[in-house]
């Protein structure tokens, strides 16, 4: 048995293998939540003195002490020590050694479920922000490369059979105007956590007279959530809200991590990754294989089951607070770096990839060219199912040759990828992230 050393301490010891479990991985998530919780806390303070719950004086001797420990934290620099629960007990620990009773001061008029849900909210703002900013990358990648290839024809396939013709061009532009998509989902996350929580205190607010439209101004947040129940209720909805987003994007990448490993197999052979870019077998000298869309594969079918990870803890929770939502974090914090290295590593690989620009002068692949045949005839005036029947038979017999050139004009089609349009799609959506309103007011706050 120890003495506690907890924010909730009524003077009792603590069981240590209750305190292990209790805490379980806290204090490790919570290194990450650091810089938030702290930013939080200034808004909390210079909110309290304007409240007239905290002396002038003190906030005065506060806010360079927070401003130091946030620049600690977001310098990597912090720790939470042995023995200390989680970030928002160490910060008020470390105020309370360098100020005394000034420090007891801070939690006034909150609760560390408002915190936690502050500092998770500023997390996943901050990174989303970062994650925006790597789509945008793979996009601007992917529609170059849809251009540099616009009319290299490759195979279209339906149930892998070979279908129809398709064009590298194509290919490349149908997963950059997937990002933009996924980044209207993204865009709705973001709307969700840009509401302020700080205020609903352990989910039924405060009789303290706070404010909290202060400290939503100060934090660059759009919008409270203003019932303070509501608020408290968004515990693992906001999360599973940002991780539904992150999924979307990470089938996006999945899907062309399994076109890369397919494609670059010598049954294929559409594309091929520089040797540099795969890697060996251990008794095959022949193998060069493509390990970076394996794990990109894996990694994005992880991160889409997230969601329902934290669906599951959540499910059927009563409203108020429960412990049930620490574990939470321990699924939600990773997810932001497992995507962005994802994001990374796939821009770097399609960055280096080398196509095939002659696959279509394979007759493995002329039966892709029968529904241009049969267009062709039905533009002599050949009925449809005619010409579809006289086609087929064709091709029963081993005589189809397509005899008419390929023509694609309509909108997104091989010969009009529409790709300006695309981008313009993703300039709108990307521009409706206010990401300078946040930056403006992060810096006012922590500058």
């Amino acid at each position: 048995m120890k003495q506690s050393n907890k924010l909730w301490d009524k003077g009792f010891d603590q069981d240590e293998r209750i305190d292990r479990f209790t805490v379980g991985r806290d204090r490790e998530m919570d290194v990450f939540l650091a810089p938030y919780d702290i930013m939080g806390t200034i808004a909390h303070v210079t909110m309290l003195e304007k409240a007239g719950l905290l002396a002038t004086e003190d906030l005065q001797r506060l806010l360079p002490e927070l401003k130091a420990l946030y620049r600690e934290a977001a310098g990597g620099r912090f720790t939470i020590e042995d023995g200390i629960e989680d970030v928002h007990s160490q910060v008020e620990l470390m105020l309370t050694r360098s100020l005394g009773d000034i420090g007891k001061k801070v939690h006034t008029g909150r609760s560390r479920n408002d915190q936690v849900m502050v500092d998770v909210k500023l997390f996943a703002r901050a990174e989303i922000r970062k994650t925006v900013s790597k789509v945008r990358t793979l996009f601007d990648l992917l529609q170059e490369k849809s251009g540099q290839y616009r009319d290299v024809l490759m195979p279209g396939y339906t149930h892998l059979q070979v279908a129809m013709p398709s064009s590298f061009g194509l290919w490349f532009g149908a997963y950059a105007e997937s990002l933009a998509d996924d980044l209207l989902l993204m865009k709705a996350a973001w709307d969700t956590v840009n509401q302020n929580p700080l205020g609903a205190a352990a989910g039924y607010g405060s009789s303290a007279p706070i404010d909290r439209t202060m400290t939503t101004r100060l934090l660059g947040f759009d919008d409270l959530s203003y019932n303070v129940v509501n608020a408290q209720l968004g515990r693992g909805k906001v999360e599973r809200t940002v991780a539904y987003a992150y999924s979307a994007i990470a089938e996006t990448i999945g899907r062309l991590a399994a076109d890369g490993c397919l494609y670059a197999s010598q049954n294929f052979g559409f594309i091929r990754l520089p040797d540099a870019l795969t890697t060996g077998s251990s008794i095959m000298p022949h193998k060069k294989n493509p390990d970076v869309f394996e794990l990109v594969r894996a990694h994005c079918n992880r991160i889409q089951g997230i969601q329902n990870t934290i669906r599951l803890i959540t499910a059927n929770l009563p409203s108020g607070y429960f412990r049930d939502l620490q574990i939470v974090k321990e699924v939600f914090v990773p997810m932001f770096a497992e995507l962005d290295d994802c994001l990374d590593i796939v821009a770097y690989a399609v960055a280096n990839l080398e196509v095939r620009d002659d696959l279509m002068d394979n007759p493995l692949y002329a039966q892709a060219f029968t529904v241009e045949e049969v267009n062709r005839l039905v533009a002599e005036g050949v009925p449809f199912r005619d010409a579809y029947r006289q086609v087929g038979e064709a091709v029963m017999k081993g005589e189809f040759r397509f005899r008419g050139t390929l023509k694609h004009t309509h909108e997104g089609s091989i010969g009009n990828l529409c790709n300006a349009e695309i981008r313009r799609k993703m300039d709108r959506v990307t521009a409706s992230f206010d990401f300078g309103k946040v930056e403006s007011a992060v810096a006012a706050l922590v500058g």
